[in-house]
């Protein structure tokens, strides 16, 4: 027969008899969870000292106190800053190369790197910035490349002031291609890298995911390409405005390399080792 008073309520453990424990979870980086109060989920973008952003599939940012109120899987969770270990796997530029701290830029170099446009310079910058400062690379834009060969010659490129061009659409048989094999054959070719990604515009090197897209729309030639692309997706572009607004609306879910196509990557990544290393006398560039 059970005894309901045979217990003694002043023994160890009574406090918490009863008591439902929620547990702890660090606030890792694409962590998906799910604030109660406003029913807002989102993965972890960022954490500071008692605050996390979360991002949802849309590319909306909230910003919450950590602490309890979320749920991880359906299950309350309290959430907290990463343990130290958790902080330094954190400390990553965007490009993912380990961040480093309260180190100035450096003195740009002679060295540059050129890009088609200002969108290309501006995703670049986005992910490649803080690298590129502590590198001193200066990035500019060409609005074009069809006179690529005349900007060369007017910037004298040497063996201590390369060149490193990242050109859109570089697929066989295109413009692109022919000016990149005409500068490989021409008397710049040792001080002068040109790589490209195999898209039509930068705009495709965002992976489609970020938009809310499987894949990119297929454009018509006849066709301008940014124009047809904010036309199947249903946004304004009669004016140029309306395509730059397009093109920020783009690069606002661009946070990381991850939310680039790999063939955009390794080409970024090639031109800065370029245009870095040292030259054959082992003087730094």
């Amino acid at each position: 027969m059970d005894d309901r008073y045979s217990a003694d309520v002043l023994s160890p453990g009574w406090q918490k008899a009863g008591r439902i424990i929620i547990p702890t979870q660090e606030a890792s980086r694409d962590l998906v969870v799910e604030e109660v109060a406003t029913g807002f989920c989102g993965a972890v973008v960022r954490v500071e000292r008692k605050t996390v952003t979360l991002e949802d599939r849309h590319g909306k940012h909230r910003l919450f106190p950590l602490g309890g109120g979320f749920l991880l899987e359906g299950q309350p969770v309290v959430l907290v800053a990463p343990t130290m270990a958790g902080a330094l796997g954190l400390a990553r530029t965007a490009s993912g190369s380990m961040a480093v701290a309260d180190v100035p830029a450096r003195v740009a170099r002679a060295s540059r790197i050129f890009v088609e446009g200002r969108h290309d310079a501006e995703l670049v910058e986005k992910v490649w910035g803080a690298d590129l400062r502590i590198e001193g690379v200066v990035v500019e834009y060409l609005e074009g490349i069809d006179h690529l060969e005349e900007i060369l010659t007017d910037f004298g490129p040497s063996s201590t002031r390369r060149i490193g061009v990242l050109v859109d659409h570089l697929v066989p048989h295109s413009k692109e291609s022919r000016i990149a094999e005409a500068v490989a054959r021409g008397k710049h070719r040792d001080s002068v890298l040109v790589v490209g990604h195999p898209y039509i515009d930068v705009w495709q090197a965002v992976k489609p995911s970020r938009v809310g897209l499987s894949a990119w729309p297929q454009i018509p030639r006849n066709v301008e390409w940014k124009h047809g692309i904010c036309a199947a997706l249903g946004w304004p572009h009669d004016e140029q405005a309306d395509i730059a607004r397009a093109w920020q609306r783009i690069l606002g879910q661009v946070h990381s390399y991850a939310d680039l196509e790999p063939a955009l990557l390794g080409r970024v990544e090639h031109l800065i080792d370029f245009v870095t290393e040292d030259d054959r006398s082992g003087v730094p560039l």
